[in-house]
């Protein structure tokens, strides 16, 4: 899996490791399915401070297309942790959706012999 990281800011450059680590890790068993994944870090107010983390993942996918999931915290891992869990559940869903589409379109095509 390719993991691209994207921040103008100089605090969230720093977390360049971390979150290529924490994306392969939470996207570990579904990485056959993600060729891809983009991550954007940006501060939002800047200096002023409060819950101004934004973070922005991006996962292409093979059969579904790409996937986007933001989530906006007062620290950059709360918001990158945030956004993961969700694209992983989405990402699930999807996978699940699928499957379940396929099964039944060969139940009814075994039904009809």
């Amino acid at each position: 899996m390719q993991v691209l990281f994207n921040s103008r800011h100089s605090q969230a450059a720093d977390m360049r490791d971390l979150t290529e680590r924490r994306v392969r890790f939470v996207l570990r068993r579904l990485g056959w399915l993600v060729p891809r994944a983009e991550v954007q870090l940006s501060d939002v107010n800047g200096p002023r401070g409060g819950i101004d983390k934004h973070c922005q993942v991006e996962l292409r996918t093979d059969g579904a297309g790409s996937v986007v999931v933001t989530s906006v915290a007062k620290d950059w891992r709360t918001a990158l942790d945030q956004a993961l869990a969700r694209a992983a559940r989405l990402l699930m869903r999807l996978w699940r959706r699928s499957n379940d589409a396929r099964r039944l379109r060969q139940r009814f095509i075994s039904h009809e012999r």
